[in-house]
């Protein structure tokens, strides 16, 4: 994943080429589109993992950008990368555990290190002391659990000899420096040569492991000093993904907005969970991290708490959105005590409350938004839920205009029932009526206990 700074811009670029897309590049019906997505529309919720080399200087998964560093002195933990605890299956428990559907690993990131035995470089897991495909065993124990599996894969390379030094490569000139050091810096590499790479490689990811659910590709920053879809040949590559799989479900970052359906989803990035309403209406995933960093960072203490989580988790569904949310194991290949006790904590939430996003979306426009909470709808099961994200002090929780609209209403942790203060049941009032629920004196134990509406 790029760093922080890149957000904007890279916004930027999907918002203005969003507005452009005319053309196709596929004879994909809108219906057969509507099947493909259906289970990741459905599943809401998944884990990204960010997990390479960086973990061992755990400074950040920009590390080499950030500090500049060479392919000679970042050799040192090529050498030394020794993941003695990595155990796929108990990731997969936890993600499964914390109400997450789908999982992402890196199979590659910027830094060009690949977790998977790959013929086409040496630079990767097998030929560590981990002697190990790690992207083989991830896909395994994932499958088992019952969990969809994708790849992410950098379309950046830092350690490739053929991939030019731009803005982003560590081995950039200083700011402002001349066109003829640029053109120094890249004498004798070639990038028709990575891109043969670039496509040798997503070609053998999505033919030596079976079906992939999800392919994450990152990603595009078009203009000068930049790269964008001529410099990976993204129409070929995305033609070239979708015949090896053509049911997988591709991100948005190959440059290709002028397309009306080369984008599955969008992919806002870090973003508030105030943000993201203005995304209603589309098909998006936002990506958020536990920390500041994608990598483990030891020394990052910037941590959202549950209710952050929740929030975050809560906010996408109720915008019809998806949330990945990312873990950046140890170099040792483990969660470390921060992640689990985050996951925990999801985990004790989801057991009783994840129906209120799994297959969930945002609510019609005729049921107002309680104070204090935030709704999503399954319009399968014809239920609405709110989310308690302020508890009412005086235990009484107000349906503005509710009446006639519900015929039920339950805790649903437990399924208890809610009446309103004179013992009577929704089911009793008149069309737009408002109604009041008696909620219990003891706020439930979740950091945002939900309602249950089951509707008319």
């Amino acid at each position: 994943m790029k760093r922080q700074s890149v957000v904007l811009g890279l916004l930027l670029i999907v918002s203005l080429t969003l507005n452009a897309q005319t053309e196709k590049l596929f004879n994909e019906t809108a219906a057969q589109k509507e099947a493909r997505m259906a289970w990741w529309k459905e599943a809401r919720f998944g884990m990204f993992i960010h997990w390479g080399l960086y973990a061992m200087p755990a400074r950040h998964e920009w590390v080499r950008n950030n500090e500049r560093i060479s392919n000679e002195d970042y050799q040192i933990y090529f050498d030394n990368f020794d993941p003695d605890k990595f155990n796929p299956k108990q990731w997969a428990k936890d993600a499964k555990a914390a109400g997450m559907k789908y999982a992402v690993l890196t199979a590659k990131h910027h830094e060009g290190f690949c977790l998977w035995d790959s013929k086409y470089t040496d630079y990767k897991s097998t030929n560590t002391l981990a002697r190990r495909d790690l992207v083989k065993e991830f896909l395994d124990a994932f499958r088992a659990e019952g969990i969809r599996v994708g790849l992410y894969y950098s379309l950046i390379d830092w350690h490739h000899p053929d991939f030019t030094i731009d803005v982003f490569h560590p081995l950039r000139p200083p700011d402002n420096s001349p066109k003829e050091v640029w053109n120094e810096l890249n004498k004798g590499r070639d990038m028709s040569k990575y891109r043969t790479y670039l496509f040798n490689q997503i070609t053998e990811l999505l033919t030596k492991y079976g079906k992939i659910d999800i392919l994450w590709l990152d990603f595009s920053y078009p203009g000068n000093l930049g790269k964008g879809k001529d410099d990976w040949n993204s129409v070929a590559l995305l033609k070239q993904i979708r015949k090896l799989q053509p049911g997988i479900i591709v991100d948005n970052r190959l440059d290709l907005g002028k397309y009306a359906d080369a984008e599955d989803f969008e992919t806002p990035e870090q973003v508030s969970p105030s943000e993201l309403l203005k995304y209603r209406g589309k098909t998006w995933e936002t990506c958020q991290t536990f920390s500041g960093s994608w990598g483990y960072h030891r020394d990052e203490n910037s941590w959202k708490n549950n209710r952050q989580l929740l929030d975050l988790l809560i906010t996408s569904t109720a915008n019809g959105g998806n949330l990945i949310l990312n873990v950046g194991p140890t170099a040792r290949g483990e969660f470390d005590y921060r992640a689990k006790i985050a996951l925990d904590s999801l985990s004790k939430w989801a057991q009783e409350n994840s129906k209120s996003i799994y297959g969930c979306t945002y609510a019609p426009e005729k049921y107002a938004v309680p104070a204090g909470t935030k709704l999503t709808y399954n319009p399968t099961t014809q239920k609405l839920y709110v989310h308690l994200f302020d508890y009412p002090k005086d235990g009484k929780l107000l349906l503005p205009g509710y009446g006639g609209k519900i015929k039920y209403a339950q805790l649903l942790h437990d399924n208890s029932e809610l009446l309103t203060p004179d013992k009577k049941r929704i089911v009793q009032f008149a069309d737009s009526q408002d109604i009041v629920l008696v909620l219990p004196e003891k706020k439930p134990d979740y950091t945002i206990p939900v309602i249950e509406l089951i509707l008319k």
